[in-house]
């Protein structure tokens, strides 16, 4: 059997002032200068250093692995004053046997460097790079025969499984890779552990009566292959059986069936921690994403942790998987695109989560050799469907990039990052967007990989207008775009930007530096925008309502709009107790409420009801207004 020791305590961090202070991981040393606005958060080459016995093994039989599972961005690995390893790509597992030099005693030296260079993703781009070991570091003790554990921080297994025959059987293919030439056998259990099927050899094929699919939200369901050797190395991995395909005209289906695509992206950082995050933030996250009831997860821009894959399996989230190929193609950065994708293909193969892999986002935004750019992108497709025949690629274009851009049809998908009605005026302009894309290319799969508003929860207005980041503002730009994917169920997905608000510590907007506002939620979690609960109405099934502005608690109106969102079909709004009206719909309910010196009102629908307090003022509160506009909600871009 495996043993697996953490290594994440008692380590000492020497920073860029050279003073070494005591830390644990995860950590980042950006979890305050990457938040705070500026664009001056340190980006450089800081030290890890820690100590630790060797580990109990027997040194005949069995072998050592040290194994990191994230380090941005690149790390220089020493053990006891030998070269251990080096690795850039600050997203993904990377491992080296240390079995031959291991003493009593250890000496563990990290270099870890963040800083500016032309080889390593990202370089640029609208969130903080966070410098540090922000994911766990482990021991990992095997069998001197193991399953292999240095093809680019793989698991030593690929499973590919697909329903046949009329979806009533699934068809599973188990590679495993040693190194060794041991008999493998192969067990498939269902989700309570009892075997379903069995084979042996390195390339099995097997078939799983009447199958349970993996199925999105409705039933993501999960089995397990095990693969043993004869002198006892173990692994397993989970899987799914579905299929999915996309069709130009009528979107993208599961397992033969119309499944439109609606969701959010994610980025991983918090407010304090940066990336340095642990299962329970991670598992926070998805808690949220799923009370939303999206059904698909663009997890931007970069590999995430395994734990939130896995997460995504268990919960049924469609994702779309990417690379930090981003913003400016840069000639001498060819071979970590290479390594980063080989990596985020090999260690993600078995999640029935992805669908896609994710090749570029807004590459063309300063990209000066095209033809260069143009080929490694053709490169990276050519790779993602050599070593995964079985899912799809697309990639994410920059608003500026025009339809006819050679880059966005490479892919075999394409989507765009798109604000209009933000960073340009028109909310209509979505439309004809998407109509002219569609009678250009009728054959050409389009999405929305970006779209969103910047939304501050303390800054409101009764005239919400472009460009003041109010919550009332980034409501109504959400609810155009609802209304606008309706009309246009073609779509292959659609993707909010952002689930959360995050860190991009070269912004300065909604009178707080250093953020991208653009989240349903706020950088802590904490605050739900009103938009958070109109995206809850249009997709959860979890009965709920919601009245909409309640910070905006004082008011100089006569009378003012109470705005409601819920999943349910009719409404009762009560004004300091008394019924004011019953109305029918869906999504979205408006009231008309004269304003008293207080008014308390609350929106009921059977069981369910929220309350909420509006104050007659004489002057409006200077406090809801946005008084430093900083970079006036410019897109980042437009600094370059």
């Amino acid at each position: 059997m495996r043993e697996i020791i953490l290594l994440n305590q008692n380590w000492q961090f020497t920073g860029r002032d050279g003073e070494t202070v005591p830390c644990s991981i995860p950590h980042t040393w950006n979890a305050v200068d990457g938040q705070d606005g500026g664009d001056d958060y340190y980006r450089g080459e800081c030290l890890y250093t820690k100590e630790f016995k060797k580990p109990d093994f027997n040194s005949e039989a069995q072998c050592v692995y040290l194994e990191f599972h994230g380090v941005n961005a690149s790390a220089k690995v020493e053990l006891n004053g030998k070269h251990v390893m080096t690795h850039d790509g600050g997203y993904s597992t990377f491992r080296a046997d240390i079995t031959a030099v291991l003493e009593d005693e250890n000496t563990l030296k990290v270099w870890v460097d963040n800083g500016v260079n032309d080889r390593v993703y990202p370089q640029k781009a609208d969130f903080t790079f966070y410098g540090g070991i922000y994911r766990d570091v482990d021991l990992l003790i095997v069998n001197r025969n193991h399953f292999d554990l240095d093809y680019f921080g793989g698991p030593g297994i690929q499973i590919t499984a697909k329903p046949v025959e009329g979806y009533r059987k699934g068809e599973v293919v188990v590679k495993t890779f040693t190194n060794c030439e041991e008999a493998v056998t192969v067990s498939v259990l269902d989700a309570s552990g009892k075997e379903v099927c069995r084979g042996a050899g390195k390339d099995v094929h097997l078939t799983i009566d009447n199958v349970r699919l993996w199925n999105g939200l409705e039933d993501p369901y999960l089995y397990t292959a095990v693969a043993k050797l004869e002198s006892g190395d173990e692994i397993s991995a989970r899987f799914g059986v579905r299929d999915f395909h996309y069709h130009a005209k009528t979107g993208f289906y599961l397992n033969g069936k119309s499944y439109p695509l609606r969701g959010v992206s994610r980025h991983q950082d918090r407010k304090g921690l940066g990336n340095a995050i642990s299962k329970k933030e991670h598992l926070e996250d998805m808690d949220l994403i799923t009370e939303l009831g999206a059904n698909t997860i663009r997890l931007a821009h970069y590999q995430h942790d395994q734990y939130f894959y896995d997460l995504c399996d268990e919960r049924g989230m469609v994702v779309w998987a990417e690379i930090p190929y981003i913003s400016e193609h840069m000639p001498n950065g060819r071979e970590n695109t290479v390594s980063q994708m080989k990596e985020l293909i090999v260690q993600n193969y078995n999640h029935a989560s992805i669908v896609c892999w994710g090749v570029s986002n807004e590459i063309t935004i300063s990209t000066k050799d095209k033809a260069d750019m143009l080929d490694n992108h053709r490169m990276l497709n050519d790779l993602c469907h050599k070593m995964d025949p079985g899912r799809f690629t697309t990639l994410a274009c920059y608003a500026m990039c025009g339809p006819f851009n050679p880059v966005a049809h490479i892919t075999d998908t394409v989507s765009w990052n798109l604000y209009l009605g933000w960073y340009v005026p028109g909310l209509f302009l979505n439309d004809l967007w998407m109509d002219f894309f569609h009678k250009a290319y009728p054959d050409r799969c389009l999405g929305y990989s970006e779209y969103g508003c910047e939304g501050m929860p303390n800054l409101h207005s009764s005239h919400p207008r472009r460009g003041d980041h109010t919550e009332e503002y980034q409501a109504i730009y959400h609810e155009y775009m609802l209304k606008c994917f309706e009309r246009h169920p073609w779509m292959w997905a659609t993707h909010v930007w952002n689930m959360f608000d995050f860190a991009a510590d070269a912004r300065d907007q909604g009178g707080e530096p250093g953020m991208n506002h653009k989240g349903l939620i706020t950088f802590d979690r904490k605050t739900k925008k009103d938009s958070f609960y109109l995206y809850k109405a249009y997709w959860s099934k979890e009965p709920f309502i919601h009245i909409c502005s309640k910070r905006f608690e004082d008011r100089t109106e006569n009378e003012i709009t109470v705005k409601v969102y819920t999943n349910q079909n009719e409404v009762t709004l009560f004004v300091n107790g008394d019924k004011l009206e019953t109305k029918y719909g869906e999504h979205i309910f408006e009231f008309n409420v004269p304003m008293g010196a207080e008014v308390r009102v609350t929106a009921a629908s059977g069981n369910l009801h929220d309350d909420a307090v509006f104050r007659k003022v004489s002057s409006p509160n200077s406090a809801y207004v946005l008084k430093d506009g900083g970079d006036k909600g410019a897109n980042w871009t437009n600094k370059e």
